[in-house]
């Protein structure tokens, strides 16, 4: 070995102990380790499950029920829940720390009628779009009823998000994770059965249903479990003149709400823009596209918050130095995963997806290769949004995402029609590349000035 080769082995070996040594990112890795060990069987349960209802559907059928119908439901539920998860952690932690039991009595019983409300108004307005959504996007009247059927799990989950923020604000994340591992298994194992039987569609949306009617009942069960514990056998009975800030309550679900909402319009109902301007077999194509592109996603998901964490804590203590060096090292372990995962699916992708999904699902491979660059860029620069909330800077993000968001729905609107899936494979990639990169460029800007300030 020449003297430039052992000098090479010895620079590597020094970074390496560089960053075993380097505490910030060691708790990075290990809590997000804790957060990825929870979802990754879930998650290939999910993706296992999705191989055999395209096999049994078709990619048409496929495209219809878990792109179209699902998605529907999901997404009127969501546009009215207010994230009341994130609400209840805020205010019954508060309480609980504060020793206010009876606020936080009133604090669960307040904010859960307010979500079951929300809840039942969200299944009844469904209901109304029923026809329209099965002519929009199903382009098939007859499958009003199928929107109904599903929309029952609104019912089935009346008040999930309340009870899912008692158990982690009581800390009983492991509930939680163990329900939704639960779920997985009980919708694998029917869609599975549906798929040796040789079922159709209603029952494949059984399956769905069943494993979210089991979460629903299930997180409401061990949330009065942990309230009965903490607050007592009769917390149910509190009075609602405890809280006397519902203003503030409001305002703070209306906000959090925000942020979710965009991203609902400009991404997660891309989907159902494809469905309405295209046919369920596009659909098809685009859903089965994301849930490969969504393994590539897995692992770098829980890094974010644990992220976060950090950022937090090293820009109150000013350690601009130790920020940039965690921004760096935690986007060259996404960029070295993303890189290799999304590699795999663009090298072999092609002759795999036939082969799992049967030959008419090949075209989901171009989606694949186009999502691939928006959803790499999302992964590398995952730290965008947490920095600047780091910083104290949440409303940035949310206008980014905004003002690129309505240039997207735009071009979907103007090019879709004409050039079909792969124009909205290539208009939802460039909204990440550009909502991202302005994000990211706001953040190290503000970092920049923050170092220089503080020579």
């Amino acid at each position: 070995m020449g003297e430039r080769d052992f000098d090479s082995v010895n620079s590597w070996r020094h970074r390496f102990e560089s960053w075993r040594a380097d505490n910030i990112l060691r708790r990075v890795v290990r809590n997000s380790g804790y957060l990825f060990s929870s979802t990754a069987i879930s998650a290939i349960l999910s993706f296992v499950q999705g191989i055999f209802a395209v096999r049994l559907l078709g990619i048409n059928g496929y495209g219809l029920a878990v792109g179209t119908i699902i998605l529907f439901a999901s997404n009127v539920n969501r546009l009215l829940s207010f994230r009341m998860s994130e609400v209840m952690v805020k205010y019954l932690a508060e309480a609980l720390t504060e020793k206010k039991l009876e606020r936080a009595a009133a604090v669960v019983k307040g904010i859960g009628l307010v979500e079951g409300f929300t809840s039942v108004a969200a299944y009844l307005i469904l209901l109304a779009l029923t026809p329209w959504a099965a002519r929009t996007f199903a382009k098939d009247a007859t499958t009003a009823p199928l929107f109904a059927f599903y929309g029952l799990s609104l019912l089935s989950n009346l008040i999930y998000e309340t009870s899912t923020g008692v158990l982690q604000a009581t800390d009983r994340f492991d509930r939680v994770a163990v329900i939704n591992l639960i779920q997985s298994i009980i919708t694998a194992i029917m869609i599975f059965a549906d798929f040796v039987l040789k079922r159709g569609m209603m029952d494949v949306l059984t399956a769905y249903l069943v494993g979210k009617t089991f979460t629903g009942i299930a997180v409401i069960y061990f949330a009065v479990i942990e309230l009965n514990k903490v607050l007592g056998k009769d917390w149910y009975r509190a009075s609602l003149r405890q809280l006397t800030d519902w203003r503030s309550i409001g305002s703070f679900a209306i906000n959090t709400n925000l942020n979710g909402t965009i991203t609902l319009f400009v991404r997660d109902n891309a989907p159902l823009y494809l469905a309405a301007l295209g046919t369920v077999t596009e659909v098809g194509y685009f859903k089965l596209a994301l849930s490969l592109v969504n393994i590539v996603s897995l692992p770098i998901e829980p890094f974010i918050w644990p992220t976060y964490a950090e950022l937090t804590r090293s820009i109150a203590l000013r350690q601009w130095k130790e920020t940039k060096r965690l921004l760096r090292r935690v986007s060259a372990i996404a960029g070295g995963w993303t890189l290799a995962a999304g590699g795999g699916l663009v090298a072999f992708g092609w002759w795999l997806i036939p082969l799992v999904y049967k030959s008419d699902a090949r075209p989901a491979y171009f989606s694949l290769i186009i999502l691939l660059i928006g959803y790499g860029t999302a992964n590398v620069f995952h730290w965008n949004r947490p920095l600047l909330l780091a910083f104290g800077m949440p409303g940035f993000p949310v206008m980014a995402m905004t003002v690129v968001g309505v240039v997207e729905i735009a071009l979907i609107f103007l090019l879709v029609p004409h050039y079909g899936y792969l124009a909205e494979s290539a208009i939802v990639s460039g909204y990440f590349v550009v909502a991202i990169g302005w994000i990211v460029w706001r953040g190290l800007s503000v970092l920049h000035q923050k170092e220089i300030s503080a020579e």
